[in-house]
């Protein structure tokens, strides 16, 4: 539903024609947003009153006038009435096209939304992976709970979509969403590929993002250190089953794999790679990018230890693996048994393999990048940058170490 609406007449003083006659406009304004129509009518500026927006006086030929911009006017708000019952949403264009018997197409944002969503579907597996689609969806559900609580209507034309809109959705995200900054950005991020879409087509001519500043903020990633990497290892649990969650979280400290990628991996990703050893040879499913990780002998020790799992066997897996939510719960315990003041997940260990396995250990950043499958080093660097505050905090206690104190 429209907020504001108005109409007002008036004339163009700077296209006087050689009678010396100025065209009548009406001007259409809905939510601060105006067209203007030609009225086809003329009057001399001299006889035109400019703030009743009218002809002045009583002679036969202001009344005539006046009449038919009355009546013109009366059109306009009929159609404006009937638009609104049809489709909730009336932009001053759309109204103007409608008048003049021009109708532009209306476009709406859902639907546009959901065409996009279903191409992403039918091409996973070729060109996205399984949680872009996800992302997706996400974001269309969030933008229709938005529209809702913003516009009390169930969809918007995309014309309609300015920076009001995108600020608004933005801040909706955070408030009502209780979204942090980076969840939030990334919805956006999401929305404004639609937008881009728009923009392409020709539907929408002016970039509603243009002005909108939020970038992601740098999140500190735990990881382990080499102390408490070494206590998980050698630590005996009383349970199999932790013992056998310590043994695949390890795993993957060794390797980077996250969770999902652990849980796929069978025999058959297991192959000879350039230097005769033996590498993990898979795919990323978050960004469907090709990894190849050479095992150490850890990540080789765990292998054969569950070779023979009946799991294993039955399923061509190379390991037993739980579900996440089971996974981090046991991971929990692990962390309270070992005395580790840490809230341990699974993706702890990627973060522990690209900290203190590799990078601490000399293996170049562009080498860590490509067994971690990212597809931007620029992700692989936030890692660099947690090991130089690593190296500031032990020159701080040196430095504290190194004082001579002045007896």
């Amino acid at each position: 539903m429209n907020k504001t609406f108005n109409l007002l007449f008036f004339i163009k003083k700077n296209k006087i024609r050689t009678n010396g006659t100025a065209p009548i406009y009406l001007r259409i304004t809905i939510d601060g947003k105006a067209a203007d129509i030609a009225a086809k009518r003329y009057i001399d500026p001299k006889k035109w009153d400019v703030k009743a927006h009218k002809a002045p006086g009583h002679s036969q030929e202001a009344k005539t006038l006046n009449l038919y911009l009355k009546t013109l006017e009366q059109k306009v708000y009929d159609i404006h009435y009937l638009m609104l019952k049809e489709e909730n949403f009336v932009t001053a264009e759309s109204l103007k096209s409608k008048l003049l018997g021009t109708d532009i197409e209306q476009r709406m944002l859902i639907p546009i939304f959901q065409e996009h969503n279903d191409k992403v579907e039918a091409l996973v597996g070729q060109d996205f992976a399984p949680g872009t689609l996800e992302r997706y969806k996400t974001s269309l559900k969030h933008t229709q709970e938005f529209i809702t609580w913003k516009y009390k209507v169930s969809d918007i034309d995309i014309t309609q979509i300015d920076h009001g809109f995108i600020s608004d959705y933005d801040f909706w995200l955070r408030s009502v969403r209780k979204c942090g900054n980076n969840t939030a950005v990334k919805y956006l991020k999401n929305f404004k590929k639609i937008i881009r879409l728009c923009m392409a087509h020709g539907w929408i001519t002016k970039d509603p993002f243009l002005g909108y500043k939020a970038k992601i903020k740098a999140v500190e990633r735990p990881y382990l250190t080499k102390e408490e990497i070494q206590m998980i290892y050698e630590k005996e649990f009383a349970s199999d089953r932790l013992n056998q969650v310590r043994d695949i979280f390890l795993f993957s400290c060794y390797t980077g794999l996250a969770y999902v990628d652990v849980k796929q991996l069978s025999k058959s990703n297991i192959n000879v790679g350039i230097d005769g050893d033996q590498w993990i040879f898979t795919h990323r499913q978050k960004t469907d990018t090709s990894t190849r990780v050479p095992l150490l002998p850890v990540a080789q020790e765990l292998i054969l230890k569950y070779e023979n799992h009946p799991q294993c066997v039955n399923s061509d897996i190379l390991f037993p693996v739980l579900s996440n939510q089971k996974m981090n719960s046991y991971l929990k315990e692990i962390a309270n048994v070992c005395g580790i003041n840490k809230d341990l997940t699974f993706h702890i260990a990627r973060h522990t393999f690209a900290t203190t396995v590799t990078l601490s250990n000399g293996v170049p950043i562009e080498s860590v990048s490509k067994m971690l499958g990212h597809t931007n080093i620029k992700t692989t660097q936030h890692y660099a940058k947690i090991l130089d505050k690593k190296v500031s905090d032990d020159m701080a206690v040196l430095r504290d170490k190194l004082k001579i104190k002045k007896g």
